[in-house]
C-alpha cells in the first residue's frame, strides 16, 4: 500500500504563496486519484481540490479557485498544492489523499492518507 507523507507548510503572510508536497512511497501514484483536504479548529474537514486517476482532469472548492493548483509529478512519485494569493481564512492543517476510483470530493472516499501539514497566514 501506498504511504504519504506531506512537507511544505509553515508561517505566511496573506498574498504569499507556499507549495506543499505529498510524497509517496510503497507503491506509485501515478494512476491514482489525488486530492487535498484542510481543517481548520474546531472546523468540520474541507475539500480543496482534487486531481482525477487520468491526470487530465481538476476540480477545486470555489473557496480556493483561481488561486490553488494541484499538480503530479510522477518521476519523483509526489503530489503537490501551490497555493497563491493566500488568505488568514486559508489557515488549516492540510492533508493529501489518495484513492483507487475516480476523484471525489468526499473525504470517506479516499483509501489513504497523509499526516498533514500546517499552514497559517497571517493577516
Amino acid at each position: 500500500q501506498v504511504q504519504l507523507v506531506e512537507s511544505g507548510g509553515g508561517l505566511v503572510q496573506a498574498g504569499g504563496s507556499l507549495r506543499l508536497s505529498c510524497a509517496a512511497s510503497g507503491r506509485t501514484v501515478s494512476t491514482m486519484s489525488v486530492a487535498w483536504f484542510r481543517q481548520a479548529p474546531g472546523k468540520e474537514r474541507e475539500f480543496v481540490g482534487t486531481l482525477s486517476r487520468s491526470g487530465e482532469s481538476t476540480r477545486y472548492a470555489d473557496s480556493v479557485k483561481g488561486r490553488f493548483t494541484i499538480s503530479r509529478d510522477n518521476a519523483k512519485n509526489a503530489v503537490y498544492l501551490q497555493m497563491n494569493s493566500l488568505k488568514a481564512e486559508d489557515t488549516a492543517v492540510y492533508c493529501c489523499a489518495v484513492r483507487r476510483g475516480d476523484w471525489s470530493v468526499y473525504a470517506w472516499a479516499y483509501d489513504v492518507w497523509g499526516q498533514g501539514t500546517q499552514v497559517t497566514v497571517s493577516s
